[in-house]
């Protein structure tokens, strides 16, 4: 069942909240404003900051589906919108040989919605609900453009069937971890927003919201020892998503306080690179602890 859109900045949080997400003012704002002028809404960050879980949320909280659209490299509107089922066309064409029918008759068939393969940009248009187009930054700037008239009009046209419009437009959340810059065209279209590593008493309620099996000695000193790893020089810093995850497996490893020894185990929960990891193992692990401490 479809819930209304919040009706204030404070609500947009709450409802955020409600979801376990626990989110500053600024993202708030930006998330209220694009709901109520039906904008599309562009969140950039580094990778595990919680931009994808932002629409996720969004969705199981409004009651509304989650359409997702995961971007690569190649993507092309084959993938994104629509093709035809081209082996049920072919079956069609056959079945029709076999019962005389004539070639017109055919491809007026073949043609139609159930030969239709719908993808998830398609999808959003016809069903409305909570389009996330995710990490955009992975595709290439043809495909950007073909999303503007999408992002613009909320519209699309099929040759053989027409112009598609929303009857109700989806709400759209774009994420892009800055691999490369989204060309400004497409970036007009949108509200934006920038989602960064959340300061320590942030960090604790994402925490304390997300693993609340983690003691809460235990989430201090998780988050006190990577709010210090991310002050040094890292190729790839932490996200909030890698603190969940560590503080899970010291959870999982019986721990209640860190120390030297269970920190260098599980530093591949944590870190994702080998450089890094060797980088922090040992004297690292014992100076940044006692800085946390």
């Amino acid at each position: 069942m479809q819930r209304p859109l919040p009706g204030s900045v404070a609500e947009t949080v709450a409802l955020l909240a409600a979801g376990r997400y626990v989110a500053d003012a600024s993202l708030g704002t930006a998330l209220f404003l694009a709901l109520k002028l039906g904008r599309p809404l562009l969140l950039e960050g580094e990778a595990g900051v919680g931009k994808t879980e932002v629409a996720k949320v969004l969705a199981e909280q409004l009651g509304r589906r989650l359409i997702r659209l995961q971007c690569y490299e190649g993507l092309d509107a084959a993938a994104a919108l629509y093709e035809w089922n081209y082996s049920r066309q072919m079956l069609e064409i056959r079945l029709a040989e076999l019962a005389g029918e004539g070639r017109d008759a055919v491809a007026e068939t073949i043609f139609s919605e159930p030969f239709l393969l719908k993808r998830p940009l398609l999808m959003s248009l016809e069903e409305g609900g909570v389009l996330l187009i995710d990490e955009l930054d992975r595709t290439d700037e043809p495909f950007e453009a073909f999303l503007l008239e999408i992002l613009s009009d909320y519209q699309v046209t099929i040759p053989e069937l027409g112009t598609i419009r929303a009857a109700q437009p989806p709400i759209v959340v774009l994420t892009s971890n800055r691999t490369r810059e989204i060309h400004d065209a497409l970036k007009r279209r949108c509200l934006y927003h920038w989602i960064g590593y959340p300061d320590a008493e942030r960090e604790l309620a994402i925490l304390h919201a997300r693993a609340p099996d983690v003691p809460a000695r235990l989430s201090e000193q998780v988050v006190a020892f990577v709010q210090r790893l991310r002050a040094t020089d890292l190729f790839k810093l932490p996200g909030v998503a890698e603190t969940i995850d560590w503080a899970s497996a010291l959870v999982a490893l019986d721990q209640e306080a860190l120390d030297p020894e269970v920190v260098n185990a599980t530093l591949g929960v944590l870190l994702k690179y080998q450089d890094d990891v060797v980088k922090v193992a040992g004297e690292q692990v014992e100076a940044l602890l006692a800085d946390s401490a």
